[in-house]
């Protein structure tokens, strides 16, 4: 199978305007993602995929691989589908801009997910714990059926603390995804669904057209860069 990684990069983004461009440590956000994705040796191709000229400059005058979109788009997966369109690829991972740390071994059980024929969609998720992070919207969480197939993703604590003689498990969705390409061209087709566009969760759009996201449980995947905060989180990390 061919497999690609393409990583949607907006440069306005609404928390944190420009944080792709700021510097963490010597490089870019988004060089240390395309960097650190290429690094993997899993995918034969990798590429940017951008709205902002300033951007596409900085990967391609740094040797890199990137598009610019021609169309608005309202979700990475949907710039990411304009993009592989018309290109000749099986597999494509979706490897969010704001996640500098990018290793290989989460990606890597990503992309075998993809040996069982039935799997359309596959993510990654890891344990949340922090009792402020749980409750905290900026936090996407997630809980799956037995066979790690995902039922619900909210901004809210799923699933609720009801009986404090339990205790759930709770996972944080990390915004990285695996594709058949046809299933990610369907989601392009799709409207956005009630779902989704309350709680501003994209792959909602999945399971309101019946189709369970495979979800990978891995370990910690350092500092997605959502604010000034993680920038400071991201760099402390990185020393």
């Amino acid at each position: 199978m061919k497999k690609v990684a393409m990583i949607p990069a907006r440069y306005a983004a609404t928390r944190f305007p420009a944080k792709l461009m700021q510097l963490l440590g010597n490089k870019t956000v988004i060089r240390h993602t395309y960097d650190n994705t290429v690094a993997t040796g899993l995918f034969d191709e990798v590429w940017v995929v951008t709205d902002s000229n300033i951007i596409y400059d900085e990967i391609v005058n740094n040797g890199g691989n990137a598009i610019m979109s021609i169309n608005t788009h309202e979700s990475g997966s949907d710039r990411i589908a304009e993009a592989i369109a018309t290109m000749d690829v099986d597999i494509v991972v979706n490897v969010q801009g704001d996640e500098p740390f990018v290793q290989r071994a989460p990606l890597e059980k990503l992309l075998q997910t993809f040996e069982d024929v039935s799997v359309q969609v596959a993510s990654l998720m890891q344990v949340l714990s922090d009792p402020t992070s749980i409750a905290d919207p900026n936090y996407v969480k997630v809980v799956v059926d037995k066979n790690w197939n995902s039922l619900f993703f909210s901004r809210s604590p799923i699933p609720f603390h009801r009986d404090q003689s339990l205790t759930p498990v709770y996972y944080e969705h990390i915004g990285v995804y695996a594709f058949r390409k046809e299933a990610l061209l369907n989601f392009s087709s799709w409207s956005i669904t009630p779902l989704e566009a309350a709680e501003k969760i994209e792959c909602l759009r999945y399971l309101e057209n019946g189709i369970p996201l495979k979800m990978v449980v891995t370990e910690y995947m350092g500092v997605e860069i959502d604010t000034p905060e993680d920038l400071k989180k991201a760099t402390q990390l990185l020393k």
